[in-house]
C-alpha cells in the first residue's frame, strides 16, 4: 500500500506544482490556513486585500502553489480572473457563520458556472470546528447543496486553521483528486 501511494505521489509531482485556488467569504480563515500549511511559526493575519501566493508541500512529493484570494464583497467580483489553469479549488467555510452560509452557497455555485473551473475538483474546508457552535460538515454539505453534486467531485472536511487539524488531509485529498481526474482524462 505504501509503495503504491509513493508511486502515485511521484507521478503527481512529476509535472510540477499544481495550481490551487483558495476562495471563501471574508473572515473564513483562508490566510491562516495558507500560513499554517506553509508552516510559518509566527504569523499574524489581516484581511487580504488582493491575494497571497505560497507553495506548500502537505506531504512528501506533493507540491501545490496556493492562491489565497481575498473574500470581501468587492473582491469576490474579481475571483473569475484567477480561474485560468486552476487544477483544484479549496473553498473555506467559517462553520460558525450560519447567517452567511446562503451567501457562501451562492458564491460557490457561481464559481462552478465558469467554464475554466467547472471541472476542477473541490475541497471544502469546514473551518473553526474548535468552536462549540460550529456546524458539522454534513450540515454544511447539505446547506451548500453539495449532496446533489456528482459523486467524487467534492470532499468536505472539518478543520481548525489555528491548530492545523484537518488541513494536511484536505490538501492531500485535493492532490489525489487532481491526480485521479488527470488519469481519467488520459484514459478517455
Amino acid at each position: 500500500m505504501g509503495r503504491m501511494l509513493s508511486k502515485v505521489m511521484k507521478k503527481l509531482s512529476a509535472d510540477g506544482p499544481k495550481r490551487i485556488l483558495m476562495l471563501g467569504l471574508d473572515n473564513a480563515g483562508k490566510t491562516t490556513i495558507l500560513y499554517r500549511m506553509k508552516k510559518t511559526d509566527d504569523f499574524h493575519t489581516v484581511p487580504t486585500i488582493g491575494f497571497n501566493v505560497e507553495t506548500i508541500s502537505p506531504v512528501r512529493n506533493i507540491t501545490l502553489t496556493v492562491w489565497d484570494v481575498g473574500g470581501q464583497d468587492h473582491l469576490r467580483t474579481l475571483w473569475h480572473h484567477y480561474f485560468e489553469n486552476v487544477d483544484g479549488l479549496v473553498f473555506v467555510i467559517d462553520s460558525t457563520d450560519k447567517r452567511r452560509l446562503h451567501l457562501a452557497k451562492a458564491e460557490l455555485e457561481g464559481i462552478y458556472q465558469h467554464d475554466l473551473i467547472k471541472n476542477a475538483p473541490l475541497v471544502v474546508i469546514a473551518n473553526k470546528q474548535d468552536h462549540d457552535d460550529a456546524l458539522k460538515p454534513s450540515e454544511i454539505a447539505e446547506k451548500l447543496n453539495l449532496l446533489s453534486w456528482p459523486e467524487n467531485s467534492y470532499y468536505i472536511i472539518p478543520a481548525c486553521a489555528l491548530t492545523g487539524d484537518g488541513l494536511t488531509d484536505a490538501f492531500t485529498t485535493l492532490a489525489e483528486m487532481i491526480r485521479s481526474r488527470k488519469k481519467h482524462r488520459y484514459n478517455l
